[in-house]
C-alpha cells in the first residue's frame, strides 16, 4: 500500500503545471466534452505507466542491486531538480489538428501518450517500480496521481490553473524526490 499512496502523491505533484496537464487544459477549452477526455487521459496513462512499470521492474533484473541503488539514488534527485523546471506546452493547436480526426477520445489518447513518453511522469513511474519492486500497485498509483491533477483541469479548464500555486507544488514534488532519493543511498548504508 506505502507504494501505491507515494506513487499517488509524487505523480499528482509532479503533474501540475506538467505539459500534459496544460494539454488536457487546452483538449478540454477545444473539444468541450470532459468525460471522453478523461476516459482517454485514463487509457493512455495505464498503458504508459503499465509500460513504464515493466520497465522498472525489467531493469531491476539486469543491474546489480548496488549499481541500481546508485542509479535510482542519483535519478530521484534529478527528479527533485526537474521538478524546479516548469514545463511549457509547444505549439499543440496543430498537434490537435493533426489527430482531430479520431474523435475526441483518439486525439485525446494519442496526445496524451505521446506526451507523456519521457515526461517526468513516466520516468517517475520507472523509477518508482524499480525502487519498490511493484508493477501493479506503482502503476495504479502513479496513473491515480495522474487523474488527480487532471480531471480538475479537464472540468475547470484555465480558472483553477490559475489559483494554483504550482510554484509551491513543484517545490514540494522536488523535496519529496530528494527524500527518496537521499533515503534511497541512505538505506545502502544503514540498513
Amino acid at each position: 500500500m506505502y507504494e501505491f499512496l507515494i506513487s499517488t502523491a509524487i505523480v499528482a505533484l509532479a503533474e501540475m503545471g506538467d505539459k500534459t496537464q496544460l494539454l488536457a487544459l487546452l483538449l478540454a477549452a477545444r473539444f468541450r466534452k470532459p468525460l471522453p477526455i478523461l476516459l482517454a487521459i485514463l487509457a493512455a496513462t495505464l498503458i504508459n505507466h503499465g509500460l513504464s512499470a515493466a520497465l522498472g521492474q525489467w531493469i531491476t533484473t539486469i543491474l546489480s542491486p548496488e549499481i541500481l541503488r546508485w542509479i535510482l539514488a542519483l535519478g530521484f534527485i534529478g527528479m527533485a531538480i526537474w521538478m524546479l523546471i516548469p514545463d511549457q506546452l509547444d505549439d499543440e493547436n496543430e498537434s490537435i489538428n493533426k489527430w482531430q480526426k479520431y474523435g475526441v477520445f483518439g486525439a485525446t489518447f494519442i496526445l496524451f501518450f505521446l506526451a507523456e513518453i519521457g515526461d517526468k511522469t513516466q520516468i517517475a513511474t520507472v523509477a518508482l517500480a524499480a525502487r519498490f519492486d511493484s508493477i501493479f500497485w506503482v502503476m495504479i498509483g502513479t496513473t491515480l496521481g495522474m487523474m488527480i491533477a487532471n480531471a480538475p483541469a479537464v472540468f475547470i479548464g484555465n480558472k483553477m490553473a490559475e489559483k494554483l500555486p504550482v510554484s509551491l507544488i513543484h517545490k514540494i514534488g522536488a523535496l519529496i524526490f530528494l527524500i527518496i532519493g537521499v533515503s534511497t543511498l541512505l538505506q545502502y548504508y544503514f540498513f
